[in-house]
């Protein structure tokens, strides 16, 4: 590693400045962060599971936020609603009022019927049918 990259490092941080929003750059490209060019350059797949990982994370912290009994899960029906969650945001996800519900009462025959009986089903193919399975089976 060459010696004067933590200083580099830094100087470009102060240059740069971060913004956490993509934005276009004076010569039109969309860039994000410390100036990385997304547009040229794109995101490594290294650098796509680390932002994965972080968006995993907040999905399951909103998931604790709003739903209290959230960890009374098993590990698969857990996995089940961060999956939709990551899907679909949390405020789209607390759309599904019924299936929430009837997974709070422990009813997760009803809460996968009442999945299955969304525009998300149809939409989004085998990934909910999946997701549909783990919370049936748990």
């Amino acid at each position: 590693m060459d010696d004067f990259l933590p200083e580099l490092v830094e100087d470009l941080r102060r240059d740069e400045g971060f913004r956490s929003k993509p934005y276009h750059c004076p010569a039109g490209k969309l860039t994000i962060g410390y100036g990385r060019n997304i547009e040229d350059n794109g995101i490594t797949e290294r650098e796509a599971r680390v932002l994965l990982g972080n968006d995993a994370v907040a999905a399951i912290q909103e998931l604790r936020q709003h739903l209290g009994w959230f960890d009374g899960l098993s590990p698969a029906r857990k996995r089940a609603l961060a999956n939709m969650a990551f899907n679909l945001g949390w405020p789209r996800l607390s759309g599904f009022r019924n299936m929430l519900a009837a997974m709070a009462e422990g009813d997760f025959g009803r809460a996968a019927t009442e999945a299955e009986n969304s525009a998300w089903f149809r939409q989004v193919g085998d990934r909910a049918r999946r997701i549909v399975a783990m919370i049936r089976e748990g």
